[in-house]
């Protein structure tokens, strides 16, 4: 779930737009009445929706924006005027608020912010100098003992990785002491 930080400079507003927010599923993790506490708030969670008035009591909504940086979409919410005013590139609403176009615009967003965390997780990790050596190593065992060429024995490797559930590794490490045992 994504969190969200509402911040506005008058009470009031930031608890309705996180109570409407609440009753339709979402994860308010913070009112805020200044831009410093959204900011603090923010390195916190990491990742998640900001959703703002276009001028706090300490900065405006764009001193939020530069520092959050690309790991948090804001909605801006403002007067027609403020918004024409003003682009800097994130999503605006108009007041008077359109409760419909506000939970559309957070669900939006949400989605887009697991989808980039999903494709995040599924991206390969690079493997430490250490647990590259423990796979060169049962290779080279593989194609001492089994006399495999390189490319097969890295297969075996990954095969039995996939097939056991473990990691690469993992399995280097059962071959070489299977190999190395005698």
């Amino acid at each position: 779930m994504v969190g969200i930080i509402v911040a506005f400079p008058k009470p009031e507003d930031s608890r309705a737009i996180r109570s409407l927010l609440s009753r339709n599923g979402f994860n308010v993790v913070a009112n805020c009445t200044t831009g410093a506490s959204a900011i603090n708030r923010a390195d916190d969670i990491g990742e998640g929706i900001i959703i703002t008035g276009y001028k706090l009591p300490d900065m405006l909504y764009s001193d939020i924006v530069d520092n959050v940086g690309s790991s948090f979409e804001v909605i801006l919410l403002a007067s027609k005027n403020r918004l024409m005013e003003d682009n800097t590139g994130v999503a605006t609403l108009e007041m008077p608020l359109k409760v419909r176009d506000l939970i559309n615009s957070v669900e939006m967003m949400e989605n887009q912010i697991l989808s980039k965390r999903h494709k995040t997780k599924r991206k390969p990790g690079t493997r430490s100098p250490e647990d590259q050596a423990i796979i060169n190593q049962a290779k080279e065992a593989l194609m001492t003992v089994q006399n495999l060429t390189e490319e097969q024995a890295h297969r075996y490797l990954q095969k039995n990785a996939m097939d056991s559930g473990c990691t690469m590794v993992e399995v280097a490490k059962m071959v070489s002491v299977m190999l190395y045992r005698d």
